[in-house]
């Protein structure tokens, strides 16, 4: 897994060692800090916990940090129930969602940093801007050009429903962008995993009518192509999703109409 984007001219210092909670079950916690209010090198804070006293999860666990400890800790979060995305970052090595990783999966020291191959605003929050702008880009709502029945939505049958089984859960966490070592090396060409799923969940839906010019704009040696199939993405989506599979699905439509 690659490091996350440190501040440049920067290097990773020892930060503080909080208190240890008194308690039997202590668990550490050693969290990336970084302020950019300050001239001052990112640093790794250490935090001891009872996990007596707090949820079972990485979230439970840094709510309690900031709550009890330290609110100066800085992260998103919103739903709590692997829903919204908000609380991705990377720990113990891996991405995922905080609030869906149970603390007991973590042996020994929780090691958090933020997401990997983003810039980083404050201690765990990444600046999503460059991927929101890109998810813009395959304009990820339906297009049409006929006109719908009159006074009823467009209906889909039972089977092209099932089509975007494994598309629409997509929520736009970039735990997989941020695992691809394409995305890494290509991130201002390539459209990344998140992206190019939620650009083949359009491609999909039987309502929308701009396949064509969906496959056209995906059509380049950057935007779709730096995709070599490593697979991280789908070994790290906390949706269970597959987004090599749509990756894959693409390239095959495209391959298929220039045949």
């Amino acid at each position: 897994m690659a490091e996350f984007t440190l501040p440049k001219n920067s290097r990773i210092t020892k930060g503080r060692t909080h208190q240890a909670e008194a308690g039997e079950r202590l668990k550490t916690l050693k969290i990336y800090r970084y302020d950019p209010d300050n001239s001052a090198n990112p640093r790794w804070d250490h935090y001891t916990i009872d996990l007596a006293k707090c949820g079972p999860m990485v979230l439970d666990a840094l709510i309690k940090i900031k709550t009890e400890i330290d609110p100066t800790l800085t992260f998103r979060r919103s739903c709590r129930e692997g829903i919204c995305g908000s609380c991705a970052m990377n720990m113990d090595g891996r991405n995922g969602l905080a609030c869906t990783t149970p603390i007991a999966d973590v042996k020994g020291e929780v090691q958090i940093t933020p997401l990997p191959h983003m810039e980083v605003i404050k201690d765990l929050v990444p600046d999503l801007s460059h991927a929101y702008a890109q998810y813009a880009s395959i304009q990820p709502w339906l297009k049409t050009v006929t006109s719908p029945p009159s006074g009823k939505e467009r209906l889909q049958s039972p089977e092209d429903r099932a089509k975007l089984d494994g598309l629409y859960e997509c929520i736009l966490c970039f735990c997989c962008s941020t695992s691809c070592p394409s995305y890494w090396w290509n991130a201002d060409k390539f459209l990344g995993p998140a992206v190019l799923l939620q650009a083949y969940r359009f491609i999909a839906d039987s309502r929308d009518e701009a396949t064509g010019e969906r496959l056209d704009q995906l059509e380049d040696p950057y935007r779709l192509y730096r995709c070599h199939t490593i697979m991280n993405c789908a070994n790290v989506c906390p949706k269970g999703l597959s987004p090599a599979k749509a990756i894959a699905e693409t390239k095959k439509l495209i391959a298929e109409r220039t045949a």
